[in-house]
């Protein structure tokens, strides 16, 4: 397993999105508390998650990776994200209201168990909020000793350096879309790669969940994973890890054996003409 950093914690280069252990499709909870120990097992050390991951109620997979972890919590660095609230038949609520953010903030520290959030980030900026306002209630939760890393997600370059600045040079980890179809974030990519800033990568296959839909979906890379006799899939992440030394990937997994292949991901080394062959 290659490892990269968050603030000053080390983490595997992959990790565990847990948003599919919580939504409709979602497997059974003896089988998502499986999934999250197969995790553990293939060395990933990363889980992200959110208040917001749920269709019942506020927090269902919060309390979810909290369970699986019983025992094992000091393996992981446990990411979760507040500002938006589950709205039952339609999409989440945004509030980055400081007083919402700290609330909810506090909220996710209980169900998770733990005396400080490892990592925290503010899920989507609310245009009914001013940036500076929703991330200072980050500085003060970390200042509180709430949460020990702070970050931010689906942010711009501009919101990026305004967040860096009002954590007086803290911000540990940007959590933006990116794949081989979404490549709009190279910009913040590359500016975190410049300010040692952890890029963490969601919905790094694209949104394809088989092998034969991301085989179909992304042909290079199914030409690469014949060739290296390997899943698509780990192509894919192998291939986002090499862009930025900041790169984490943290892919879904809904089986035990999903995860188990990404986690593969982080050893494979690709050669210049395979990366150069997936990033045309």
């Amino acid at each position: 397993m290659r490892y990269r950093r968050i603030g000053d914690v080390k983490v595997s280069a992959i990790g565990l999105g847990a948003m599919p252990l919580s939504i409709p499709g979602r497997p059974d909870r003896d089988a998502a508390i499986a999934t999250i120990h197969a995790a553990l097992d293939a060395g990933v050390t990363l889980i992200d998650t959110a208040d917001a991951y749920t269709s019942d109620a506020q927090g269902h997979n919060e309390e979810l990776v909290a369970s699986a972890l019983a025992g094992r919590g000091e393996e992981v660095l446990v990411a979760t994200k507040g500002g938006l609230v589950y709205r039952a038949g339609g999409p989440s609520d945004r509030n980055g209201t400081p007083e919402h953010l700290k609330a909810a903030a506090r909220a996710s520290a209980k169900r998770l168990g733990v005396d400080a959030i490892g990592l925290y980030q503010l899920h989507r900026p609310d245009p009914g909020v001013p940036w500076e306002e929703s991330v200072g209630a980050l500085r003060e939760l970390q200042e509180e000793g709430v949460i020990r890393l702070a970050g931010v997600s689906n942010a711009t370059t501009a919101q990026i350096r305004s967040a860096d600045h009002v954590l007086g040079g803290r911000l540990a980890s940007v959590q933006n879309q990116f794949s081989p179809s979404y490549r709009s974030s190279e910009n913040e990519l590359d500016y975190c790669a410049e300010h040692e800033i952890a890029f963490l990568a969601w919905g790094p296959l694209g949104g394809a969940s088989r092998a034969g839909e991301i085989a179909d979906a992304f042909p290079v890379a199914a030409e690469i994973a014949a060739e290296l006799s390997v899943s698509p899939q780990r192509v894919i992440l192998a291939w986002e890890l090499a862009l930025q030394h900041t790169m984490i990937a943290i892919p879904g997994a809904r089986r035990p054996a999903s995860i188990r292949d990404s986690a593969r991901a982080a050893d494979l080394v690709l050669t210049a003409d395979q990366i150069a062959r997936l990033s045309t």
